[in-house]
């Protein structure tokens, strides 16, 4: 299981609360987020433009205290978040000054 944390607004949108859980069968970012999608389908969009499969600009991805924001989607995990240990973090960027 991967423990994937979301930020409030999107928890609020899913309806739950807390980290989530997901199975996937490859440990890479694209897996996962498409674990969360087909999970909780009323975030399809909110992180990843659905045509392109991008990261929408004020959404970053960390895990084990490092940006994998500009990783590729395909690039595996850190094993620390394949195991569970650590979880993989979805933000909401903020801009402005």
């Amino acid at each position: 299981m991967i423990r994937v944390v979301l930020p409030a607004h999107l928890r609020q949108l899913a309806r739950c609360e807390g980290e989530i859980q997901i199975e996937t069968g490859a440990p890479t970012q694209r897996a996962v987020l498409d674990a969360v999608e087909a999970a909780y389908p009323m975030l399809r969009g909110t992180i990843r433009d659905p045509a392109s499969g991008k990261r929408r600009p004020f959404v970053r991805f960390f895990a084990c205290e490092e940006d994998l924001s500009h990783d590729s989607p395909d690039a595996p995990l850190p094993e620390e978040v394949v195991n569970g240990r650590e979880p993989f973090l979805v933000i909401g960027a903020m801009a402005g000054g």
